[in-house]
């Protein structure tokens, strides 16, 4: 049988590729989220999926909720789960399931995690620059970007003036429509990181998680949108009172590509196996009827 690396083509030329998966909530080993999902196992086929892409990813960076309590024993399980992945730099922001300290032991060789205060940092990936904004507030579902998280972001979008720049945080800095995650959504600090982000237009792109769906909207002269989920989803209904629900629609994450010199291309890819590929032409060229 193949393995997923037999059929991978080569990156093209000088473009950078960033992996990003969100909302991972896994659970101790043996452990079902909300007594009825198998985050971990539904991880494993998405990491599988990112090792089958026919382009390498450069980096992957997971935007919050790792696990589902920030207990230790679920951080070393999501170590486990992301072993295959090797030699990947792995980039990892917390969510509002997270524990700070919890996840900073548990990976005590990411020293970008700092020792201490907010899980902030900037790297380089190829042509691009990722910044990591810290949003949690400890104890709380809903977010928030108080005066000393934005400062630090200023000093950082400054620093990399003139450079493709993309965000990533764990709750959307806009409104979804999805009512009873709007309430627990980015609730301090939103315009002004809107206002920021407008002042420095080198930012290709604010990419969230929080919301275990795909969404995108206009914000700051540029796009900021959420991630599906490797589980479950929450469930698509805009009316105002729609009762707080997930369900299993088809997992996948997002692949975000920049030539160089270019604008950034963001994919929604499912995870999982699926029938194909299958040519749309037949051997003599033309379309198969």
């Amino acid at each position: 049988m193949p393995t997923p690396e037999s059929h991978r083509t080569s990156r093209p030329s000088m473009t950078t590729f960033l992996a990003q998966l969100t909302d991972l909530h896994i659970r101790e080993p043996g452990r079902l989220t909300y007594r009825r999902i198998d985050t971990a196992q539904y991880l494993e086929r998405t990491v599988q999926s990112v090792q089958a892409l026919p382009q390498p990813p450069h980096a992957l960076v997971i935007t919050g909720d790792l696990t589902d309590f920030g207990r230790p024993a679920e951080y070393a399980h999501l170590r486990s789960l992301l072993a295959p992945l090797g030699t990947l730099p792995i980039y990892l922001l917390p969510g509002n399931h997270d524990d700070r300290d919890a996840l900073r032991t548990a990976f005590p060789e990411h020293t970008w995690l700092r020792s201490e205060g907010f899980i902030q940092y900037a790297v380089d990936i190829g042509d691009l620059r990722l910044i990591a904004l810290d949003t949690v507030v400890p104890g709380h579902s809903e977010g928030a970007l108080c005066e000393e998280r934005l400062q630090w972001l200023e000093l950082q979008l400054t620093a990399s003036e003139g450079r493709p720049v993309v965000i990533a945080m764990h709750h959307p800095p806009f409104e979804t429509l999805i009512g009873h995650m709007d309430k627990i959504g980015l609730l301090q600090g939103a315009q002004a990181l809107e206002d920021l982000v407008r002042r420095h237009p080198n930012v290709q792109r604010v990419i969230c998680g929080h919301l275990h769906r795909s969404i995108q909207v206009a914000f700051g002269g540029t796009v900021a949108m959420t991630s599906p989920a490797p589980a479950h989803q929450v469930c698509l209904d805009l009316a105002p009172d729609a009762a707080s629900a997930w369900t299993l629609e088809p997992p996948g994450f997002m692949l975000h590509a920049l030539p160089h010199g270019g604008r950034l291309v963001s994919h929604a890819v499912a995870s999982g196996q699926f029938d194909g590929p299958h040519p749309f032409w037949d051997a003599d060229g033309r379309l198969i009827d």
